[in-house]
């Protein structure tokens, strides 16, 4: 990737000297979810960078009010990138968002919603402590390629379709011809091709990704027999990789439309076979040196033990913001590799939290944590995860024992010491309004941004689960 200049003055002059007639402004919403506006060049001037380009916040999901709608985006000139997919040459920057300044001589001030700036009250807070200074984050978003999805909701009708080229129930399609080759339920882990009828495609999304910045470790099809691939990129400082993130799925999406197909990040979208997690491989670091490298259990240090025991405290309130939707806790079931036990141990993939033990040298050490998916806001999960693991670090919170065994095999009396992630988002927001003072150290999070959440999460549940007649209940209860 080329090296761009990192100062308003001279990232403007670049756009001019290279022929570039657009700015892209993005930013991330609560859910998620990226949103752009585009600038004309010729209207574009360092202001951006140091005033903002205003926008109507009240348009934006679980911000603002229609009558105190007017915000501030200030670019991030370090954060720019070309854009591969736009007809017109266009630079993207991402935003940071800010409350306008009300009165004559008064300074904006940043937005306690905006997902970005969470992160980075994070980190500050984080060095504040002295413990360290950076965290090392390393996101595995899985996802699905399918070759046509279909859904709508109705008053009077609610489906959705799905079909992908490998999948097992094409085996006996009309394809003129079939030529075979499909994936059997749960088989699609590492398969050559032709059973892979993918490898071309995440090629091309890896190759993309590296000419974009984010240097790709490698590819390959996942365990669903529908489309399922993963894609891993070299771990960095939490707020550049969670930037990172929401270009990873960017490109993975648009790569996906050239081509025909429509990748998804959701968690769960088919039934009987295992959905996309977000494993997140996380070290924290101080003057260059690991932290979590040492003498206790699997190669780690007691830090790293007291960062495991803040995340499993924490974890029912934690997966408010690691696995945010209902969809979620489908894929967190037993019987599909889904981490549903708040435990850790070394190797064990059926643990909340893994410690990889097949790594070289003391840089490598780290822990993953499993139970995330990548419907996740990267910045507020990231941000979150730090500060349960420095809550950890700080009440010196042990994890117990770890849990060396197949957890799905467990006997019952190894079940009753086991506790279990929460069974729905419900039971996630309960954990989270009784349990968020860890979020608010520092002025990460506020009470505004947390009440905000969880109300705006409790009216998605409201929707899907209480409200809307679902598919199958008609198969069980039609006829009654």
């Amino acid at each position: 990737m080329e090296k761009l200049p990192t100062s308003p003055e001279a990232l403007l002059k670049y756009c001019r000297d290279n022929k570039i007639d657009y700015v892209d402004v993005r930013f991330t919403d609560i859910l998620g979810m990226m949103h752009h506006v585009t600038m004309h060049i010729d209207a574009m001037d360092v202001d951006a960078f140091t005033d903002g380009i205003g926008f109507d916040g009240s348009s934006i999901r679980g911000w603002k009010a229609i009558n105190e709608s007017d915000m501030l985006a200030k670019l991030d000139p370090t954060s720019a990138y070309v854009d591969p997919f736009f007809e017109h040459k266009t630079l993207a920057v991402i935003a940071d968002i800010y409350e306008p300044a009300r009165a004559k001589g008064e300074v904006p001030k940043t937005y306690s919603r905006d997902p970005r700036q969470i992160l980075r009250r994070a980190v500050e807070h984080m060095k504040s402590t002295g413990l360290t200074d950076t965290c090392y984050m390393g996101p595995e978003a899985e996802f699905f390629v399918f070759s046509d999805v279909r859904y709508d909701q109705e008053m009077n009708q609610g489906f959705y379709f799905i079909d992908a080229v490998d999948a097992q129930w094409r085996m006996g399609a009309e394809e003129s011809p079939n030529l075979g080759f499909k994936m059997r339920k749960k088989e699609g882990y590492f398969p050559l091709p032709p059973n892979d009828q993918f490898q071309d495609l995440r090629a091309e999304m890896t190759e993309m990704l590296n000419k974009m910045g984010i240097p790709p470790e490698r590819h390959h099809h996942e365990v669903s027999a529908a489309g399922q691939a993963e894609i891993n990129f070299k771990l960095d400082e939490s707020l550049k990789q969670a930037d990172k993130v929401q270009l990873f799925k960017y490109v993975v999406k648009n790569v996906a439309r050239k081509n025909g197909y429509s990748a998804t990040f959701m968690p769960k979208p088919l039934f009987g076979d295992n959905g996309s997690g977000m494993h997140t491989h996380i070290s924290l670091w101080k003057d260059g040196r690991n932290l979590f490298a040492g003498d206790w259990y699997a190669g780690l240090s007691e830090m790293a033990k007291y960062f495991i025991g803040g995340i499993l405290h924490h974890g029912p309130a934690l997966l408010a913001f690691t696995n945010p939707t209902t969809n979620s806790f489908k894929r967190l079931v037993p019987g599909y590799e889904a981490p549903v036990s708040l435990v850790y141990s070394a190797r064990n993939r059926s643990a909340s939290i893994r410690i990889p033990v097949a790594v070289h040298g003391e840089k490598a050490r780290r822990i993953e944590f499993r139970t995330p998916d990548p419907a996740a806001n990267p910045y507020m999960a990231f941000a979150a995860m730090i500060l349960a693991g420095l809550d950890g670090i700080q009440n010196k919170i042990d994890p117990g024992a770890p849990a060396d065994f197949n957890l799905y095999e467990a006997t019952e009396e190894q079940k009753k010491k086991i506790r279990s992630v929460p069974a729905n988002l419900t039971k996630v927001l309960d954990a989270l309004e009784q349990d968020n003072a860890w979020l608010k150290v520092g002025g990460v999070f506020d009470d505004d941004f947390i009440e905000n959440y969880i109300s705006y999460k409790r009216a998605e549940v409201e929707n899907i689960v209480n409200m809307r007649p679902h598919p199958y209940e008609f198969v069980l209860y039609y006829d009654c």
